[in-house]
């Protein structure tokens, strides 16, 4: 079925930060979207609450982080199971966590997408999916069981770990089940701590009480080897039985706003990609929410896959480039999951966990231990694999300052428009005659760095390069070395493997 005439672009089912991230990243690049999501309305809850370093960055790169910054707290610490993290020493812009809610953070999305273009259908569950050879129909279920039928080129199941798309799409979801059971309240507290308490051990488990905003509490509570019925409803006499077992009181909380409930269980969809139906977020991915990793992987799994679905969608590059999203976004599932379930373990009652943490605690007051485990929890230490071996190639590009005929520009600033970027650094006559045939995809522009060196993860530095190709996600895709003469076969076999062929070809 070939001629079969689409009602959009891309169909996004789940209008969270995953999804919306994405809706907006294809709308930058002029790619028809409809999110649809089965809730009637946004419920106010906040599971996740706030942004690592890295989400920051990316939404720098877009030029809406000021609205962010503006609703949210800076803190210049994250922690590793409760063991605090010293953001300072990150090479960033940004050393800190933003405490925000997950939903300010959403409706923050949300108007984004709004100004962009993007439609929002809500009562409207994805429930059946037929793959055709050029496009995929996705039926949606609406109130009173009305029902339709959304033709599109692509769909993406951002919709949560309980994800219908993976369902529907036969993708399975190994893993490891829940041990434990946490419980996540705001409430009202008559007898508030004095002080925010974070993650405090006891026999039975363990307990947090913070205030996020004035006049109420977050309250969580863990409790080990207690694995409830996730089919059972949760409610707030649940949470504060559970707060009077692990810390003898319950602080006297009252008139909850919500409560929920969420467990250890991690596990990742075995392919990101089945046809033309394609994850993200929650959707591949679910992990104990240690370290606050969840929504930031989800945001930028969207980074990674929207230039990626939208060069497709346009048929500048072929299917392929799809392949490329799971290639490099597993492996970095696989490693969230590995390190929440160690976190898992480290919050685990008993002397030898005791003396376990002890240990890392004691390791932590070492930069390079401290820096590790920072840059692995924001991800600004992620680098993607690719055949170049500089230094610089794979990683996010360092957002420095140029010198350019317009004035000074940081390299994030580049960005904006969400295009590829090939950077002259050196006035190189070559490198535009290379990319002439890529004119219409990548964006050429020449500049001076404004220092000699740059910064290279964890902590070396680097002379500035004599050019860059930054794929829109902010990640270098090509590199020429200072002081040497760019090759332009190995920049013309990037951008024919990251662009699609040249337009001449």
């Amino acid at each position: 079925m070939t001629d079969m005439k689409t009602d959009t672009d891309v169909v996004i089912a789940g209008a969270g930060p995953t999804g919306l991230m994405l809706a907006c990243e294809l709308r930058l690049a002029g790619v028809d979207v409809v999110v649809a999501d089965r809730l009637a309305a946004r419920t106010g809850e906040s599971r996740a609450g706030g942004m690592h370093a890295r989400t920051m960055e990316v939404l720098d790169q877009r030029g809406v982080l000021d609205r962010f910054l503006a609703a949210g707290t800076p803190r210049p610490i994250g922690h590793f199971s409760g063991l605090w993290l010293d953001f300072d020493q990150l090479e960033t812009r940004h050393p800190w966590s933003l405490m925000l809610l997950q939903s300010h953070i959403e409706r923050l999305l949300e108007e984004w997408a709004t100004e962009l273009g993007v439609r929002v259908r809500w009562s409207s569950e994805v429930t059946g999916i037929r793959q055709h050879d050029s496009d995929v129909e996705v039926e949606v279920g609406g109130p009173v069981g009305l029902r339709s039928t959304l033709r599109a080129r692509y769909l993406v199941g951002c919709d949560g770990g309980r994800s219908a798309v993976r369902k529907l799409a036969g993708i399975g979801f190994p893993g490891t089940p829940a041990t434990v059971t946490a419980l996540l309240g705001d409430v009202e507290l008559a007898d508030p701590p004095a002080e925010s308490l974070f993650m405090q051990r006891r026999t039975g488990g363990d307990f947090s009480v913070f205030a996020f905003e004035p006049g109420w509490y977050r309250v969580v509570t863990t409790e080990h080897d207690r694995v409830a019925d996730p089919r059972e409803p949760v409610t707030f006499e649940e949470l504060r039985e559970s707060l009077l077992r692990i810390a003898g009181t319950d602080f006297g909380m009252h008139s909850p706003r919500w409560v929920s409930r969420f467990g250890d269980a991690a596990r990742q969809a075995e392919r990101y990609r089945e046809g033309r139906v394609l994850l993200a977020g929650d959707a591949a991915h679910i992990h104990f929410p240690a370290g606050g990793q969840g929504l930031n992987m989800g945001v930028q799994d969207a980074v990674n896959l929207g230039w990626k679905l939208a060069s497709v969608v346009h048929g500048r590059a072929p299917e392929i480039l799809l392949d490329s999203y799971h290639a490099e976004r597993y492996p970095v599932a696989e490693r969230v999951l590995h390190n929440t379930r160690a976190q898992a373990a480290l919050t685990r009652p008993g002397p030898q966990t005791d003396a376990l943490r002890d240990v890392l605690r004691s390791l932590l007051e070492y930069d390079d231990v401290n820096r590790h485990l920072g840059g692995m929890i924001t991800a600004l230490d992620l680098r993607y694999p690719m055949s170049d071996d500089h230094p610089l190639t794979g990683r996010r590009v360092p957002d420095v300052e140029l010198k350019t005929g317009d004035g000074r520009r940081r390299v994030f600033e580049l960005l904006r428009a969400a295009r590829p970027v090939l950077l002259d650094l050196r006035g190189d006559t070559a490198l535009a005659a290379t990319a002439e045939g890529w004119a219409d995809r990548v964006d050429l522009v020449e500049a001076r760095s404004a220092a000699d060196h740059w910064p290279v993860w964890p902590v070396d530095e680097i002379p500035a390069p004599a050019a860059l190709l930054i794929r829109p996600d902010g990640h270098i895709a090509w590199t020429a070395h200072a002081g040497a003469t760019p090759d332009p076969a190995a920049l013309r076999t990037a951008l024919t493997a990251w662009l699609g062929p040249a337009t001449a070809d």
